[in-house]
């Protein structure tokens, strides 16, 4: 009896311990991916520290044969719009000016990490890379307001917040909605080429930087903004699939003067990253709205996304519709922009569990050392792998900031939502 007694006494010690254990072995892909992205964002913010510029990927150059094979199209087609890349660049780590469309990604994601870890160096360091793009707020010339100045600014409001901030983040805003047309009841996207009114998908993402506007100052013309270029992009944007085109030009009077691509395969492809921008853009309106029509239509692109990528480690091609071979460039930005949104999205509906487990897989593959970098090499950066515009020839096959930042985002929203933290995986 007295044995049977201390059996299961040990028994119920082992019980109590392993109870008591952090849960670090189940989750080491988490602690792995944020201990290699503090590492490569110290690494890269000591060796750009008097530059006064930021890190957005590296030089590239790709044979034209193999673009024009991904394409399905003869190179006469497309040569004369690629990217010119002086020889001596090619391998180095690419640096753009605050007015770059990237220019918050990097002091975003050491906003994350700081959040992440605690680490004072990252509030520091965010801080000085954030105070980069104060110029930003005067300058009108772009739609991307909202990715260089919410990513920056915006979390550092959230995380180290001051009186200077909201103003910052108040003055950008006004710039962006006065790019509003409202015949046409869409914020204007790019200032070149033969287009009359281009919007692209990528516009979405700047609606939360109107949507906080709304709240701090409880003026309803950010809202009411943001709201009509959603649904004017809802009814003009997506085909009978729920997928996107990259770019629908309008006319004057509202109609639609063409519906085209810019970056993907071509005109009627599903090109990955505006597929993930437009679930994480309508998944967004959704929180901040509560209407249902939102969270409808972005579950039908969320369906439509887990449908479509065929890829095993679900990290997708470039394009949906690009040649599915051993060599066609896959993009992580596309995948951890679509990470971060299904997270969100599987807290808002009853059938959730299928969106945060497709998330998870997707963040276990860009945590893996497939897609992870390994500490002190690729620049700087934390993801391989990502494709910018390969159309052009730009950044194929690269790291890319914003694939970066929002894998740190999709981390934090999962770890938010399990309930863990950084702390008890060391």
């Amino acid at each position: 009896m007295k044995k049977r007694s201390l059996v299961i006494a040990s028994l119920s010690a082992v019980l109590l311990s392993s109870c008591m254990k952090p849960a670090s072995d189940k989750y080491d892909w988490i602690k792995n991916g944020i201990d290699v992205a503090s590492y490569q964002l110290k690494l890269t913010s000591e060796e750009i520290a008097d530059s006064a510029k930021l890190p957005r990927s590296v030089w590239n150059s790709t044979n034209v044969d193999f673009l024009s094979s991904q394409l399905g199209r003869g190179k006469e087609t497309f040569q004369d719009s690629l990217r010119k890349i002086a020889p001596q660049k090619i391998g180095k780590r690419k640096l753009v000016s605050p007015y770059d469309w990237t220019s918050g990604f990097f002091p975003g994601s050491l906003w994350y990490v700081y959040e992440l870890t605690g680490d004072n160096y990252y509030k520091n360091e965010a801080s000085r890379f954030t105070n980069l793009l104060n110029p930003v707020k005067e300058y009108n010339g772009t739609h991307d307001l909202g990715f260089m100045m919410y990513c920056s600014y915006g979390n550092a409001e959230r995380l180290s917040p001051n009186d200077t901030i909201p103003q910052v983040l108040l003055q950008t805003g006004n710039n962006l909605i006065s790019r509003f047309n409202p015949e046409i009841g869409c914020i204007r996207s790019w200032d070149f080429g033969k287009w009359n009114f281009p919007v692209i998908i990528d516009n979405m993402m700047n609606l939360d930087l109107l949507f906080y506007l709304s709240k701090y100052t409880g003026n309803n013309k950010y809202m009411d903004v943001a709201i009509k270029h959603a649904n004017t992009t809802m009814k003009n944007h997506f085909r009978k699939d729920y997928t996107s085109y990259h770019v629908v030009s309008y006319n004057n009077d509202g109609s639609v003067q063409c519906k085209q691509t810019h970056q993907g395969k071509n005109d009627s492809s599903a090109w990955s990253r505006g597929q993930a921008w437009a679930v994480y853009g309508y998944t967004a309106c959704y929180r901040e709205t509560k209407n249902k029509v939102y969270l409808d239509f972005a579950r039908k692109i969320a369906d439509m996304i887990m449908a479509r990528v065929k890829t095993d480690d679900l990290v997708p091609l470039w394009d949906y519709d690009a040649p599915e071979t051993a060599k066609t460039p896959r993009d992580a930005s596309a995948a951890s922009v679509t990470a971060s949104a299904f997270v969100e999205l599987s807290t808002m509906t009853p059938d959730g569990g299928k969106y945060l487990d497709y998330a998870e897989k997707v963040l276990k593959s860009l945590s893996s050392d497939k897609y992870l970098a390994k500490k002190g090499s690729n620049d700087g950066f934390i993801l391989m792998h990502s494709t910018g515009s390969l159309p052009h020839g730009s950044e194929v096959d690269v790291p890319l900031n914003y694939a970066d930042y929002y894998y740190l985002e999709a981390l934090k929203r999962y770890m938010d939502l399990k309930n863990i933290k950084y702390k008890d995986l060391l």
